[in-house]
């Protein structure tokens, strides 16, 4: 099968560090293209990268089969709409709409064009969050109680990107960051039987959410606590986990991030591995009633994951790891006033 010929439609922070390197390291696909209307930055990192100075003129040329919609969030829906009719696949970054009736307008444009519609959540295959599920199916926790989910930032200052800072559709903390944690959950646990939401605007001249708080019920009444924010100079644990048996705690520690913007390429040996002394913590009863407290690893974390499974997915029609049933959850979640 021939590698996919893909297109980014930026070449900000995301096309530069979550796209790119694994278009670039993955056989199964080449990087054929990026939009760039001003500075040919990709060109820098990627010769031999085509460069557009427009979307129709992306869009007009065949060979392009995979776009990555990796814009800001005001515009996924638009700019995912025009390339389902040019009939191209899209690889739509989080949050892939402001609106459910968005996402499903993009469903069914799909459908009709026969063409696939790809929700990009790669912080599914975080090492740390991977570790934590591996500790739920292993029934050493018993029964789940709570779940606590935690984003946190110290960024009491407005930012200069006004396509965060402004009351735009999808703009916001929850959008930006809650997206990641509700869909962790989700992911994990299923739908929600029912939610409540907190949002709090807390910087000076702030006109978009910059805290958020989330409860979410499951199934067995399971809660999911996640919780958002740019007021954390002491920055918290990012999973915290009770059962009916123990408790498992640790940092959201993933290394990919920082790996990729220190230029490390995603098929590195090293990639994916956490540093050293993150172990999560894990305190269980074991069958003699003895309180057992362990240190857990966590395996590699795998952003590529998701890019084998969006192959997979358009060479092979296998189904995406991400269903758009989920997508809807988390916007219904996200969107409520």
């Amino acid at each position: 099968m021939p590698p996919i010929k893909t297109a980014l439609l930026a070449y900000g922070l995301s096309g530069k560090f979550f796209h790119a390197p694994f278009l670039a390291a993955n056989e199964g696909f080449e990087l054929y293209a990026v939009l760039e209307r001003n500075n040919q930055k990709a060109k820098h990192d990627f010769p031999d990268v085509k460069s557009f100075a427009s979307l129709e003129e992306l869009l007009v040329d065949e060979s392009i089969e995979l776009v990555v919609v990796n814009t800001p969030n005001n515009t996924h829906f638009e700019l995912a709409k025009q390339c389902l009719l040019a009939k191209k696949h899209i690889l739509l970054e989080k949050p892939a709409t402001a609106t459910p009736e968005e996402f499903l307008e993009l469903i069914e444009l799909a459908k009709s064009v026969n063409k696939q519609l790809l929700v990009y959540q790669n912080r599914r295959w975080s090492s740390d969050i991977c570790a934590a599920k591996e500790i739920i199916k292993s029934g050493k926790l018993g029964e789940i109680i709570e779940v606590h989910l935690r984003f946190d930032r110290y960024r009491p200052t407005i930012s200069a990107k006004g396509f965060k800072e402004n009351e735009l559709p999808g703009s916001g903390i929850l959008y930006d960051l809650g997206s990641h944690l509700i869909d962790q959950a989700i992911s994990i646990f299923g739908k929600p039987k029912k939610y409540s939401i907190q949002k709090g605007m807390y910087r000076n001249g702030t006109m978009v959410d910059d805290y958020a708080f989330v409860h979410l019920l499951f199934e067995n009444q399971v809660n999911a606590f996640i919780t958002v924010s740019m007021h954390v100079l002491d920055i918290q644990p990012g999973i915290v986990i009770h059962g009916t048996k123990g408790s498992f705690i640790k940092e959201f520690c993933d290394e990919q991030e920082n790996q990729l913007m220190a230029g490390m390429p995603p098929n590195h040996p090293d990639f994916g591995l956490e540093l050293k002394n993150k172990e999560g913590k894990l305190t269980y009863i074991d069958k003699n009633n003895h309180t057992i407290v362990e240190r857990i690893p966590s395996q590699k974390g795998n952003f590529n994951g998701l890019f084998k499974d969006v192959y997979e997915c358009i060479r092979n029609d296998k189904p995406f790891s991400v269903c758009h049933e989920e997508i809807l959850e988390q916007l219904t979640i996200l969107n409520t006033k």
